[in-house]
């Protein structure tokens, strides 16, 4: 008898292995719903759709963009986390994605265990930006100028607890600066009151900031990144300019729910790998001072985890209230 029942058991996993093996083979076989945690319009919405685009194009199956904006990404993702792991709701993650655990005391999801990255689609490195009236032209005229007037000069970003706000805070804690954060409802506010000469210097992206720049209204005093950005290729990064440790690589990736097989994580990095590659995604990242990317899920994740330890030790050094 013992060897019936060994036998039946041995049948049902051999069932079960089968059926994964032939969905994963067979994936995708519906449509897939990509969710942003942002509204339309936005940089995360904007590469979100032409992931979409090239996806349903690679995998011959419709990709949807799901806009769940809110919580500063915390509702697609939190939909994400509890989506079944059929590789058929898959989130676009942005930097605030990452942010997110140094902010909030509890979240509805565990950033690091209830993902499976996928892979990074694309870089887009932010600029510090300073109002044409200010007398600096580098970053170091910057904080020579800073440290002369303690406390008197202001940065905008586009809200507390946003990458801008924790950028600024970075740059005061490794220049020994006293800056006044001015947070707004939104980067075009501060860019706003940068050219009003309300605040002195904003921490923005590219494409937000280029209008600006190019009308002499602003002036970009180096790029965040670690790589200057092709759409604005003569400033320099921090790095260049004396600060070895001012790198903030702004990212964007897909991430599917902790518990999909890694036959569909691996078929969707290969899409998304080719994605990366493609010459009219490549060109059209490039226009909005992005460049197209991509990683394996196991470099991701390793970036996930280095990227959340990094802003929560900020935060705290900042002293910024957590919610």
């Amino acid at each position: 008898m013992f060897d019936n029942v060994l036998h039946a058991v041995y049948t049902v996993i051999f069932c079960f292995l089968a059926i994964g093996h032939s969905v994963s083979a067979d994936y995708p076989v519906k449509s897939i719903r990509l969710l942003a945690g942002f509204p339309p319009g936005g940089n995360v919405d904007i590469q979100a759709r032409l992931v979409a685009q090239k996806m349903a194009e690679f995998l011959g199956q419709p990709v949807v963009v799901d806009n769940r904006s809110g919580a500063g990404g915390i509702i697609a993702a939190d939909l994400v986390a509890k989506a079944a792991p059929d590789g058929y709701t898959l989130l676009v993650a942005s930097g605030g994605h990452l942010i997110n655990p140094a902010l909030y005391k509890k979240l509805p999801y565990d950033t690091e265990r209830d993902f499976a990255p996928i892979s990074i689609v694309a870089y887009a490195p932010h600029f510090m930006v300073a109002s044409a009236a200010l007398p600096v032209s580098t970053v170091k005229d910057l904080i020579s100028l800073a440290k002369a007037k303690p406390g008197q000069l202001n940065y905008g970003s586009g809200g507390t607890g946003s990458a801008t706000h924790l950028e600024g805070e970075l740059f005061k804690s490794l220049a020994g600066v006293d800056m006044v954060h001015v947070p707004y409802k939104g980067v075009a506010f501060a860019l706003t009151d940068l050219v009003a000469g309300r605040v002195q210097v904003v921490f923005c992206s590219t494409l937000a900031a280029l209008p600006f720049i190019k009308s002499g209204k602003a002036k970009a005093i180096a790029v965040v990144g670690s790589k200057r950005v092709s759409i604005a290729p003569e400033v320099p990064t921090a790095v260049e300019s004396g600060m070895p440790r001012f790198v903030v690589d702004s990212f964007t990736g897909v991430l599917a729910p902790a518990g999909t097989s890694a036959a569909i994580i691996n078929r969707l990095n290969a899409t998304l790998v080719k994605f990366s590659q493609s010459a009219d995604v490549r060109e059209t990242m490039a226009s909005q001072g992005a460049e197209a990317a991509a990683s394996s899920p196991r470099d991701y994740a390793e970036k996930i985890v280095a990227e959340v330890a990094q802003w929560k030790k900020i935060v705290k050094e900042a002293g910024i209230p957590v919610q």
